[in-house]
Parts: C-alpha cells; sequence; structure tokens
C-alpha cells in the first residue's frame, strides 16, 4: 500500500510525533511509498505567512527533511485538478480536496486525523 499524508500528519511527523497514532508511527518508521503533497506545502506557508500556523521549520527545511526521510512530494498536475473539479462537496478546505483528489488518481491511502475525509470514496488510515 501506498499512502499520502495530510497535512497536519505531515507537520506532527517533523515536529510533535507525540500527537501521532501508534498505526501511524510504525507506517512511517517501516513502509516505502509515503508522500506528502506539494499543497500541503503551499497550505504551511500561505498559513505560516498569515500567522495562522506555527512549526519550527521553513518549507524548504520540510522539504530536505521529506527528501531525508524518503518521503516522496507530489506536484499537482492538471489531472488532479480535474478530479478535484468531479468531488462532492464534502470538504471547503482546498488543501484537503486536493489531497482527496490525489490519493484517488493516484490510488493512494490518506493518513489523516480529518473525520471528513472519510467521507469521500478513499482509503483513510488513522
Amino acid at each position: 500500500m501506498k499512502y499520502l499524508l495530510d497535512t497536519h500528519i505531515l507537520i506532527w511527523a517533523f515536529s510533535d510525533t507525540e500527537n501521532l497514532s501508534k498505526k501511524v508511527k510504525k507506517i512511517l518508521d517501516n513502509e516505502e511509498g509515503i508522500y506528502a503533497s506539494i499543497a500541503s506545502f503551499w497550505e504551511i506557508g500561505i498559513k505560516k505567512s498569515i500567522g495562522k500556523l506555527n512549526v519550527p521549520f521553513t518549507v524548504k527545511q520540510l522539504e530536505e527533511q521529506c527528501l531525508a526521510q524518503k518521503i516522496e512530494i507530489l506536484p499537482i498536475e492538471a489531472a488532479y485538478i480535474d478530479k478535484l473539479s468531479e468531488l462532492p462537496n464534502i470538504h471547503s478546505d482546498p488543501f484537503d480536496r486536493m489531497l482527496v483528489a490525489q490519493a484517488q488518481a493516484e490510488n493512494l491511502a490518506i493518513i489523516t486525523k480529518d473525520s471528513k475525509i472519510k467521507l469521500y470514496d478513499v482509503k483513510v488510515l488513522w
């Protein structure tokens, strides 16, 4: 199985691992095929710039940490945007909607604590 990290999971993986479930910690420590979306990096950058998020790293440092941990960065492609436009309007957060579209298009399980994402046709782990 391959996995896509929700933004909060990505943040916790590098700054607050106590918030992660045992199952998620085991996946992060032992599995391959773990992805982080560039949409999450964008979300972090935006929220940091407007004062809604305080994390102990820059987006560039986060990218370097991901690469060091063999977490692949998933770009945003036109096909994902098309997929996003077809999603039912369950979640209003555009970043989460992109993650769902990417997970559906690439057959990835999303690792998230967000209960709204479970309402989509996508595998969710926590």
